[in-house]
């Protein structure tokens, strides 16, 4: 099941957003990858225990939690905190499904994710490339959203970010 949720960030929250996080430290998205996903895991991530990771992800933690579909769907017992992702051209992800557990660096709380999902904070006509396909039974499903909209699905889906060509894709 593939859901998009419209809105999650409004403009000015995106705006505020990218403004902390487009001049933080980014290193190699390979810190948060499992042995397989590292083969075909090309990009940058903000570190999870970075200033501007831990504030930004309290802004879309809350923003989930006044967000009645978001709940409705996913039912979450507790929602591990965003990972900031950004890729240039030439920057990709593979075919990968996402880890069951992930252990949270700042607290060492083990959660389970049976759910994954992507906000998009760059609005689409920033770049080219860069959607986030994901294969259901239904075929493969892209999907490339606007800045402060957030599509959920299964974490056991076959999924991948296509490369950037032109600009950059954050989310």
């Amino acid at each position: 099941m593939l859901l998009r949720i419209p809105g999650v960030l409004t403009p000015d929250e995106v705006t505020r957003l990218r403004a902390r996080i487009d001049p933080a430290r980014w290193v190699d998205g390979n810190a948060t990858s499992g042995h397989q996903s590292a083969k075909a895991k090309v990009n940058l991530q903000l570190p999870e225990d970075s200033p501007a990771a831990r504030e930004c992800g309290e802004t879309v933690l809350a923003a989930l939690a006044r967000n009645a579909l978001f709940f409705s769907a996913v039912l979450p017992r507790q929602v591990y905190p965003p990972l900031f992702n950004r890729y240039g051209p030439g920057m990709t992800f593979g075919n990968h499904v996402d880890g069951a557990i992930r252990v949270h660096p700042p607290t060492s709380r083990r959660i389970r994710t049976d759910v994954s999902a992507t906000l998009f904070l760059t609005p689409p006509d920033e770049y080219d490339g860069g959607e986030l396909t994901i294969d259901d039974a239904y075929g493969a499903q892209s999907v490339k959203l606007p800045a402060g909209d957030l599509v959920i699905y299964p974490a056991t889906s076959v999924h991948r970010v296509t490369p950037v060509t032109r600009g950059e894709r954050v989310s």
